[in-house]
């Protein structure tokens, strides 16, 4: 199988986020079907949707080239945050570990375990802005990503995460 550029969206707003992400990516790029490309600085961002009180995620994008099919890089996600011990009690809840297939190449895939590209991450900046940080000239869809992350409603809340 050639070779698939894919985005992933990494985020943690419970235990040491900024290490769990760094540990993940490093744990993504160490499959044979997987070679890391590129990865966006953190952003800080306010939980959006979900349960009120949550604590700020830390969020990343990542840019992997895969031959993985679509459904076995799901399944390598998934591993990682089970991982990480990401639990699924709540949706939209705090979490260890959140990693999202934002994009697969340029397929469209919408079947009861995936939908790609990201149903929403057009409207989401804690995906967009550390995105378009990584690569300016990216795009969703034919959209250039920094004119979606400009008009997305969470904009307000992500900022460049300078800690340690």
């Amino acid at each position: 199988m050639n070779a698939v550029r894919t985005i992933l969206a990494l985020g943690s707003n419970l235990g040491e986020s900024r290490s769990t992400l760094a540990d993940a990516v490093a744990a993504l790029a160490d499959h044979p079907g997987m070679k890391l490309v590129a990865v966006s600085p953190v952003a800080r961002t306010a939980p959006v949707g979900g349960p009120a009180g949550q604590p700020d995620y830390l969020n990343l994008v990542a840019e992997f080239e895969t031959t993985l099919d679509a459904h076995a890089l799901l399944d390598h996600c998934h591993d990682i945050e089970n991982r990480h011990h990401r639990t699924r009690e709540v949706r939209w809840g705090p979490r260890t570990l959140d990693v999202d297939i934002i994009t697969y190449g340029s397929s469209r895939i919408n079947d009861e375990v995936l939908t790609v590209p990201h149903p929403r991450a057009a409207e989401r900046a804690f995906v967009l802005q550390p995105w378009a940080w990584m690569d300016p000239d990216a795009r969703l869809e034919g959209v250039p990503v920094a004119d979606l992350a400009a008009r997305a409603a969470d904009l307000s809340s992500v900022e460049l995460f300078e800690g340690e």
